[in-house]
């Protein structure tokens, strides 16, 4: 390679880097003006799919994207994982910015339906200090539910007490829902003024609602029925997810360590079926004499 060559060489790779460089300053000058007109791109949480009322947020509906910081609404949301499991309290639009003051927790406002699993049911049941573990149980416990169940009348009347279900999840005591800030607004009579008031360890409840089979709810609902005194609940580790097998009946028998007696019927050698049992024959007075 020659002189002339080289020199041209060098002129050429002089100019191409000039060039990138009035390039490189006309960019960085477009961009100071877009900042200055549209501010900064800053991330932002947008809708991915339309979502409509009343339904939970999770990581399929939502996604980051980058806006101009000028064209980012107020309260909208720059974290997806601080809204996951939120409630929509209005429609939101595909491409829409999430906004904080669209979202609700889950809580009396939206209703526990939403935290009900499949093919369960919510039911509430009347607790107090004795039945209800001094009302230490809270939203989210796992308890058992033991039930006194009386039979029969008259010198056939008989109690057994049965662990009729066990580790029964509490979706809420009294207003205080599961996954919800625990604290209530009241209006105060006096001032007119909004005064907050915490739940957490409010003992003042006076039921609790359980997630339960239907065929589960209807047995509760007919002990309620004939005897709501009769139904106390006890509490479980929260680490306990045994599901013991149903337990013998307590009775007064087994209690007191009495063998369980058993009336087998009286039935017709004939037919089979159960006959009443006998009245007891009365002997004649004897005969007196004089």
């Amino acid at each position: 390679m020659n002189n002339n060559e080289t020199r041209t060489l060098w002129i050429s790779l002089g100019a191409g880097l000039f060039a990138a460089f009035l390039l490189y300053s006309y960019s960085q000058e477009k961009k100071a003006e877009y900042d200055k007109s549209y501010g900064t791109m800053t991330n932002v949480v947008i809708a991915k799919a339309d979502i409509s009322e009343l339904q939970t947020l999770d990581d399929t509906l939502i996604e980051i994207a980058q806006k101009p910081a000028n064209y980012v609404e107020p309260g909208a949301v720059v974290d997806p994982e601080s809204i996951i499991g939120h409630i929509a309290a209005a429609p939101i639009k595909k491409g829409e910015q999430i906004l904080a003051n669209k979202l609700l927790q889950p809580g009396p406002e939206t209703g526990i339906s939403l935290q009900i699993s499949p093919t369960k049911r919510a039911l509430t049941l009347p607790v107090d200090e004795v039945r209800g573990v001094a009302k230490l149980i809270r939203p989210g416990d796992r308890v058992d539910i033991v039930t006194a169940i009386d039979s029969g009348k008259g010198m056939n009347a008989r109690r057994e007490v049965v662990t009729m279900l066990t580790d029964v999840p509490v979706l809420a005591t009294g207003v205080s829902v599961v996954n919800n800030i625990p604290r209530t607004f009241d209006m105060d009579s006096n001032s007119k003024n909004i005064v907050q008031t915490s739940l957490i360890g409010d003992t003042k409840y006076s039921s609790i609602t359980l997630e339960v089979s239907p065929r589960e709810a209807q047995d509760l609902i007919y002990i309620l029925s004939t005897a709501p005194g009769n139904i106390f609940f006890t509490l479980r580790n929260p680490n306990d997810k045994q599901n013991m097998q149903r337990m013998p009946s307590a009775t007064s028998d087994t209690i007191l360590g009495r063998p369980a007696v058993v009336e087998a019927p009286i039935t017709s050698p004939a037919s089979g079926n159960p006959l009443l049992p006998r009245p007891a024959q009365t002997q004649p007075p004897p005969r007196r004499t004089y």
